[in-house]
This record gives structure tokens, sequence and C-alpha cells, in this order.
């Protein structure tokens, strides 16, 4: 108790100071923080250097070098924002002289993969706009379909199964903090397999919540960071290749807390569903519950050449525990080119979750990975693609009702770009002008750009 008291009392003082996005990017830290960052960079020789104790993430490069992959000729091509452009050109002219089934034999990802990784696992939303403050349904028998009761009642399990709504309801925050590992396995293209054996990153990461519908996340990986937040009214997005930007769109979770860390806004989520039936995973017997998000959000979520054609969410809970255990969402664009083949993006992320342990009475998961793959598609068979990538992660630590934490500590950036950007747009100006005269390789990175942001 004395040791907790402790982590309390220093966390509170240090959450005033530095957890606030606004301030960290525009004020000068004051001698008490500056003493305090050069004690952590001294650490580095701590196993947890991406860690700070306090629940933040130290200080890192905000990008990764764009200089490393491709040479004098990625340069010229890189353009201002295309980091998928980047990794994607990389893939192409690194397998240009391999073999069929070739693949890299590193311990870490290159540069371009990273911001792969980052852009596209790192701060994901979930399908579909939920409050914390929307009462849960109440279990209806009489004139309801059998699929929204079934859930009704399996969400019901899951809530009690979590640590009861009553006590889930006198959480105002939350604080998580995690590593985790970050691997690009396989790119494959209609000719040949590339895959990238033992290629991963790792670092860490921080995720502060707060009622109502307020979020903040910091993860940072092979030296990069990207972070993201919610006020309760916009979300918004660092990433070194584009900076603070906002979200097209409603207001939405954060995927990752859905990975079994908050499981009030995980049963709100799923408080539409509909159960389709039953599946063993693992061993395990499920239920199966299905979210779609409707056309209204999808068409928020759109804009220019870029449509949002679907997202769906699966959610598995076990029928000897009443948890979620996995997750899998899929999310489909089509992006039409002028005077061009309409192109596809499905990306597919499937979780699993593990190790759930009781934290103050609510049951939370402190491990599972995530599987996710990019499938590109159109009218000419030889320029679809497919690319893996995994995540692993652990819980290190998890707080509630955290003090000092307030609606500050959640201030966008001030930097914080006034036009927001789709999640399926993130092609430079100089890339959408090219059209036909581009080659097929140049063809396949502007497709690329336009699709990458979940």
């Amino acid at each position: 108790m004395e040791k907790k008291q402790g982590f309390f009392s220093a966390l509170k003082e240090e959450v005033v100071r530095t957890l606030s996005p606004a301030r960290s990017r525009n004020a000068s830290p004051g001698r008490g923080a500056w003493s305090r960052r050069k004690k952590l960079e001294r650490s580095a020789a701590d196993p947890e250097p991406l860690i700070w104790r306090s629940g933040s993430l130290r200080p890192v490069m905000e990008g990764p070098d764009p200089d490393e992959q491709g040479g004098q000729d990625l340069r010229r091509r890189r353009g201002s924002g295309s980091s998928l452009g980047s990794w994607v050109r990389g893939q192409l002219y690194s397998s240009s002289g391999s073999g069929g089934g070739g693949g890299g034999g590193g311990v870490g990802c290159s540069k371009a993969d990273l911001r792969v990784l980052l852009g596209v696992m790192g701060a994901p939303l979930s399908p579909v706009h939920v409050s914390s403050l929307d009462p849960l349904p109440h279990l209806s028998i009489k004139d309801t379909p059998i699929e929204t009761s079934s859930a009704q009642y399996i969400l019901q399990q899951y809530t009690a199964a979590s640590g009861g709504q009553k006590l889930q309801n006198s959480i105002r925050n939350a604080y998580a903090l995690g590593k985790l590992k970050m691997t690009t396995s396989e790119f494959e293209t209609a000719t040949k397999v590339i895959k990238n054996r033992n290629a991963a990153e790792t670092g860490g990461f921080v995720l502060w919540q707060m009622n109502p519908d307020m979020w903040y996340v910091e993860l940072s990986v092979g030296g990069s960071k990207v972070h993201a937040g919610c006020n309760g009214n916009l979300v918004w997005r660092h990433t070194p290749w584009l900076g603070a930007h906002t979200a097209k769109g409603p207001v939405r979770p954060l995927r990752r807390a859905l990975q079994g860390l908050d499981p009030r806004t995980t049963a709100s989520l799923f408080a539409d569903a509909k159960c389709i039936g039953e599946k063993k995973l693992n061993g395990e017997d499920c239920f199966i519950l299905k979210l779609c998000a409707d056309p209204h959000t999808l068409t928020a979520r759109s804009e220019g050449p870029a449509e949002i054609i679907r997202h769906v969410l699966f959610g598995y809970f076990s029928q000897k525990t009443g948890l979620l255990v996995y997750m899998e969402d899929s999310h489909l664009t089509r992006i039409q080119s002028s005077g061009g083949d309409a192109v596809y993006w499905e990306t597919t992320i499937n979780s699993f979750l593990d190790d759930y342990r009781p934290v103050e009475g609510v049951m939370i998961a402190h491990s599972g990975r995530s599987i996710v793959t990019l499938f590109r598609f159109g009218e000419m068979a030889m320029s679809h693609t497919k690319t893996r990538m995994e995540e692993s992660w652990t819980i290190e630590e998890v707080a509630f009702n955290i003090p000092g934490l307030s609606e500050e500590c959640f201030i966008p950036p001030g930097d914080l770009k006034s036009g927001s950007i789709s999640e399926a747009c993130e092609l430079p100006q100089e890339e959408r002008a090219k059209g036909s005269s581009i080659s097929t390789h140049r063809a396949k990175v502007a497709a690329l750009e336009k699709s990458h942001e979940l």
C-alpha cells in the first residue's frame, strides 16, 4: 500500500508537468523537468529505456532517418509525406534483384518498414463512435430479434466477468503502460514473396483515458514516436511524416484500449452488435458478435477519390469465462484515380487477448498479439500485393482514478492543422498530379500512399 501511494503521489506531480500534449510542445521544460530528463537519459542501460516510471515515454527522435534505405534514387523520389511510398519503393527496389522467396535476416526493421508499422498499427480507431456515458442496453426478450437479445446477454456476462457495471462506472480515469514488439514479416506480389525473418523492433506505449471520451497515447518503437489523442470533441494524431492533424469522421475510441484494457468502452461499442453464431478458437468455445459501421459514418470518414466502403468488427467472447479473447476487424477502401482503374485496399487486424488478471477488481488482459494484413487489389492481377505485419505486447502497469489528471492533459497540440486528413488519403500533391505518366512501380506507390491511415 505504501508503495502504491508513493507511485500515485509521484504520478500526480509528473502528470501536471509533462503529460499535456500542448504544454510538451509549446513550453520549455523547467529546471526540475530538465533534471529529471537528464537522469532518465543517463539511465540508458536500464532494461526498459523507453519507459518513464511516471508513465510517459522517454523523448526520442520523432521520425526514422529517411535516407537510410533506397540510396540517392529513393531520396529523389521521396516526397514530403510519402512514408508508405518510401516503404513500397524500398520493397520493390530491394526485391528487383533477388529470388522469388528471398528474405531479409536482420534483427531490426528497415526505416521505411518501421514507418508502415507505426502508421498502420500505432493508433488505429474503432469502427464507430461510442461514448463512455452511453448506458448499456437492458436485456430484452419480448419483440427483440434473437441475434440482438443474445448479444445483450453475452455483453451482460462480459460486464459481470470484467468486474461488474458498478465498479466500472466508478472509474473516472485510467492509465496503462506496456511493452511491445512490431514486425513486418512478409511482403507478397504476384510473382514473389519477400520474407523478413527475425526483423523486429521493440518499444513501449503509454495510454491515458478520462471520462467523458478523452484519451491520449504515446507509442515509441525503434527510435520513432507516434502520439494521438482525443479531447472529447475531436481526434488528432501526430506522425513524423504528417505532423499533427485531425482525423475525419466522428470521435471514435482508440482500438488499443479495446484490446483488454477498457471493458466499459468495449461493452458500449458492442451494444448494437448482433450475435452471428459460435466458434471454437484455440480449443475454447466462443460466441461471436458482429458490428458494422453505418453508411453515415463511412461517408464522414471518406474524402475525395478515397471511399471507405465498409468497416466490420467481430468480437469473440469465451463461453467459459465470458471475457473477450479475440477481435477481428476488416476495413475496405476504394480509390478511384482520375482516368484510371479503381484500386481497393483491405486492411484486416486480428488480435488475440491473453493473460487476464484483476487490477483493483477489473479484469485486464496483460498480453496479446495482433496480425495485420494489407491487401491491394484491382483490375490488374499483376499489381496485387499483400503485406503481413505482426505486433505483440505485454502490460506492465495499470491504474485507475489517478489524482491530478485533468482535462488540460488532453489538450490537442498547438500546431494542429486546421484541415482534417482522411484515413485513406496521404498522397503528396506532387504524386497526385503525375497521372498516367508514372511507371508501374510509381503507380503502386501512389495507391498505397492514398490508403494508408486506419
